[in-house]
């Protein structure tokens, strides 16, 4: 089972690992975005660490709730709803219980992805963090590393695809060749998950 200390390690693992590849994301960006995708998600995690010791949620879901507010209010462009929106949703879908199952996680993140694809009208194939965040939910009925590697696995297949949603989308064929920045911070957010759950 999986108690609320594991969620708050779930979201400072995010916050190093976004913080190690800020860089990273906001060159993968600067190729078909604003350029900002590090910076913001950087500062959203920053933010998203400081409530979390600040407040002290006390239940699995509290935990993912508040960091989704924390990203929808720190975050610029279209990544702090898109990102808030799925962690607020999982934790609204995880209730009030002290404790959490794998299985019920990985439901909690199909009601997360499924209201980001409803607020950013995007699916699977679009070019977006839906493609590393939609198999890496359904992998982690499997296990967690599964679950790494699908996340990791969809990044990666976005690099031939076309942009059909977001800011990339404007570029049209140009968008192709290039990984998307959302579906590369997305996989380290799942990467992040499989390290506390070692």
């Amino acid at each position: 089972m999986l108690d609320t200390d594991f969620f708050r390690r779930w979201m400072a693992a995010a916050a190093d690992a976004v913080g190690r590849e800020a860089g990273r994301l906001t060159e993968l960006d600067s190729a078909i975005g604003d350029a900002d995708h590090g910076i913001n998600m950087q500062r959203g995690f920053t933010a998203v660490t400081a409530a979390l010791e600040k407040d002290a949620p006390d239940t699995p879901g509290a935990v993912l709730t508040l960091s989704g507010r924390q990203l929808i209010s720190t975050v610029g462009g279209a990544s702090g709803p898109l990102y808030g929106t799925l962690l607020r949703r999982a934790g609204k879908a995880l209730g009030d219980d002290p404790e959490v199952s794998p299985a019920q996680l990985a439901e909690a993140l199909r009601a997360g992805i499924a209201a980001v694809a409803q607020l950013g009208g995007a699916k699977a194939g679009d070019k977006t963090m839906l493609d590393a965040l939609e198999p890496a939910a359904a992998a982690l009925d499997e296990s967690f590393a599964a679950a790494r590697a699908a996340a990791e696995e969809g990044a990666l297949a976005t690099v031939p695809m076309l942009a059909r949603k977001g800011r990339a989308s404007y570029l049209g064929e140009r968008s192709i060749g290039h990984q998307d920045p959302g579906a590369t911070s997305s996989a380290l957010l799942i990467a992040a998950l499989e390290e506390v759950a070692r």
